[in-house]
């Protein structure tokens, strides 16, 4: 090669790189699985992209593409329209309104505790892949697998997906792990010098750790309280992966190492549910409890088991505890259980009665 054949070369290699880590960072922290991003001509990686890379170029890349994609307007614009391209859109008007309806109560309920959501407002659509999953990445960058509404027929339920993944843009989780990702790579390099697997090794690795999707769950939970969705969805949601997992499993895929369990994320949620309502509702195996004393165990309803409808009545009876609503008188409105201004549950055929319900509460209340 000659002289002005290396130059150029080189030129081109600077001109790629950072379109190359922005494509790596394009794998997102999801929900479930995210399959990895196809390139695309914009931000692809190629053979180019090779050996000879320093760790301290490395980072300086990195951050030159944070800057740009995470944090710039014109940046996270032009990282959309990509993730656009690579993912295909669904127009589909209903499940766009619908999530329009909950991108909009969510952003109100995250602004009432994190003001700084209205700095970035979050993009988002629907692409076409049919699993279940929704993901958040550079610059507030969202998608929500068209597959999510198949699996999710409750709003509430919607809510706490997208309110995980808003959780992760408002941690900055997708810049975070990428940071750690390059950093592992370095250290893990052979020579320290020749770092050209480096994007390759981003590229494969989802970048976001057990302790952010913890704490992306945990914000998710006090988004949901400052909004008027379920607490109890929170952990319902986690219920009804469980039950589907048996009777639907190729509607799901598997979590990745870096998910804490389903079982961890639903119990965990039920423990955050009993604190919110100042430790009066526990609920264990599809029986609901207030004070330490039985309430209700609910039937099943539609596609959802009695152990998924299980948490939405204590998280209504939760947010009854903590509004102040258990001071006033239980009560029965045609099929549904009133404690003060506050619906407990609306009983079907095989539950038993509002009024019969309405009483025990006021018992044990």
């Amino acid at each position: 090669m000659t002289q002005a054949q290396k130059s150029r070369t080189s030129r081109l290699k600077k001109k790629l790189l950072p379109l190359a880590l922005a494509a790596c960072l394009a794998v997102p922290g999801g929900y479930m699985i995210a399959p990895a991003p196809q390139a695309s001509a914009a931000f692809g990686w190629g053979s180019i992209i090779g050996a000879g890379i320093q760790g301290a170029a490395a980072h300086a890349q990195l951050t030159q593409v944070l800057k740009k994609y995470n944090d710039s307007e014109e940046g996270r614009q032009e990282f959309f329209e990509e993730m656009k391209k690579q993912y295909g859109v669904n127009n589909d008007a209903y499940l766009n309104n619908r999530l329009d309806t909950i991108m909009a109560n969510l952003t109100s309920a995250i602004g009432a505790v994190d003001p700084t959501i209205y700095d970035k407002p979050y993009n988002y659509f629907i692409n076409n892949d049919t699993s279940f999953n929704a993901f958040c990445t550079l610059g507030h960058n969202m998608s929500v697998n068209t597959g999510l509404f198949s699996v999710l027929t409750n709003e509430d339920e919607i809510a706490v997906v997208l309110g995980h993944e808003m959780g992760h843009g408002q941690k900055d989780h997708p810049a975070k792990g990428a940071r750690r990702s390059l950093n592992m790579a370095i250290i893990g390099a052979a020579t320290g010098s020749e770092l050209g697997s480096i994007v390759t090794s981003v590229i494969n690795n989802r970048n976001i750790t057990k302790p952010m999707e913890r704490e992306a769950d945990a914000l998710a939970f006090e988004y949901i309280t400052h909004s008027n969705y379920n607490p109890g969805a929170c952990a319902a949601v986690w219920q009804r992966v469980l039950d589907k997992s048996k009777t639907e499993p190729s509607a799901l895929q598997q979590f990745l190492s870096d998910h804490p369990s389903d079982n961890d994320r639903r119990d965990a949620y039920v423990k955050k549910l009993t604190a919110y309502s100042n430790n009066h509702v526990t609920v264990k195996d599809g029986v609901v409890s207030v004070n330490g004393k039985e309430f209700d165990k609910p039937a099943p309803q539609g596609d959802m088991s009695a152990a998924e409808r299980s948490y939405f009545v204590a998280g209504n009876l939760a947010a009854a505890y903590h509004n102040g609503h258990n001071k006033e008188q239980a009560y029965a409105d045609g099929n549904t259980v009133m404690l003060g201004a506050q619906p407990i549950i609306s009983c079907n055929s095989q539950d038993e009665s509002a009024a019969s319900l309405a009483e025990t509460l006021n018992k044990i209340k």
